[in-house]
């Protein structure tokens, strides 16, 4: 599988409002913008972090993934987002090598990126998200 890059890191937060400081005036990190993303119940910051970026995970339900994993584990790294290009191609490869997908087919996610997530039973317990972007969302 070709990774071309850690596209970002996710970190669940309870309150993105409360969590920001610390990235923007502590780290200097600037923000890229806020989304709500409907369809999982959360709202999302992102933050440049050099090559890469790291967002911010807040539950809008207490029924989110999000709000599950919080409740569960606490705030903290959520996933780790890897790169690719031709996403249906790699989730085809990594379930012939018998990861086990949990998405068989990719879904919009925040930006308008095409995501889909590994399950972490098949990774050694990290959650893997794919993501691929056109050429306009690389650029933010």
């Amino acid at each position: 599988m070709d990774v071309k890059k850690v596209d970002h890191v996710g970190i669940a937060v309870k309150s993105i409002e409360k969590a920001l400081p610390f990235y923007t005036d502590i780290l200097q990190l600037k923000l890229l913008g806020i989304e709500e993303v409907e369809s999982e119940k959360v709202k999302v910051a992102f933050l440049k972090a050099g090559e890469t970026k790291i967002e911010l995970l807040e539950p809008t339900s207490p029924d989110s993934a999000i709000a599950k994993f919080i409740e569960k584990r606490g705030e903290g790294i959520h996933h780790v987002a890897l790169g690719v290009d031709h996403i249906q191609e790699r989730i085809n490869e990594l379930k012939e090598k018998g990861i086990r997908m949990i998405q068989d087919a990719p879904k919009r996610g925040a930006g308008g990126a095409l995501v889909a997530f590994m399950h972490p039973k098949s990774t050694g317990g990290v959650l893997y998200e794919l993501c691929e972007k056109t050429d306009a969302e690389v650029q933010q």
